[in-house]
């Protein structure tokens, strides 16, 4: 090659635009939501599965407190994600807490919940990324021996049913998380979530006794089982954890 021309392939190469990022939006409830200062330590898994990835990957946690299928479509907050949605992105998508709550104005029927699960689903691939469906993860509930005991069976066996209806990439986080607080049973599990004895956090000063939301480090255990089933799914986001 001669000199000129190598010159300018370098002097185009510096003006190329930088790759594009690989992009994964969450969506769903408090149990991955960021939390206000106000709210710690209580923390939501999809705070800290930002930072197991390198920089080629950007996380957009679009995940609120308290919301369901439902009620997240209802205040426009899908709409947000679908009009930011570019081919190639990801989309997480884990409700059910809410969904499942017959007292909350939130609530869900089952018929309702698979129905908005199918529309994230058809609304995420008409813009050419993909969907992720998540069962809703664990609460921290275990009987008289000892043994974990499911809170979500009937929502996340309408996750499970969707994913496999519509052929849709699914990570069983209910399953995962069971598995996991069995495993360090009923008083270790304690250190995953929001408990507090009183005065020990100026932000709870009566103390805390919380079986849903998580601790600094429940938050953590969790977004690692997530990143674990990325890399069992072979995800080309595999490529960019940079820490197991």
């Amino acid at each position: 090659m001669k000199k000129g021309a190598f010159l300018f392939c370098l002097i185009a190469m510096s003006f190329a635009p930088p790759a594009r990022k690989h992009k994964i939006y969450l969506v769903g409830d408090s149990t991955i939501a960021k939390k206000e200062i106000r709210a710690y330590p209580e923390t939501g898994w999809g705070m800290p599965f930002t930072y197991f990835f390198d920089s080629t990957v950007e996380v957009d946690n679009r995940a609120v407190n308290g919301r369901s299928t439902k009620s997240f479509i209802a205040e426009n907050r899908w709409k947000s994600v679908l009009e930011d949605l570019k081919g190639g992105d990801y989309v997480f998508i884990q409700f059910g807490h809410n969904d499942e709550v017959k007292t909350k104005a939130t609530y869900t029927t089952e018929n309702e919940f698979k129905t908005n699960l199918k529309k994230y689903v058809s609304d995420t691939r008409s813009k050419k990324a993909m969907p992720v469906l998540i069962t809703p993860v664990a609460r921290r509930k275990f009987d008289s021996t000892g043994k974990v005991l499911g809170t979500h069976e009937v929502y996340s066996a309408i996750v499970r049913l969707v994913a496999k209806e519509e052929n849709v990439l699914f990570i069983d986080l209910d399953t995962r998380s069971q598995a996991l607080l069995q495993q360090i049973g009923p008083e270790t599990s304690r250190l995953l979530f929001n408990y507090l004895t009183p005065g020990e956090h100026p932000n709870y000063p009566a103390g805390k006794q919380d079986d849903t939301h998580f601790s600094e480090l429940g938050a953590r255990k969790m977004a690692q089982l997530v990143l674990a089933e990325i890399k069992n799914l072979h995800l080309d986001l595999s490529n960019h954890i940079h820490r197991p």
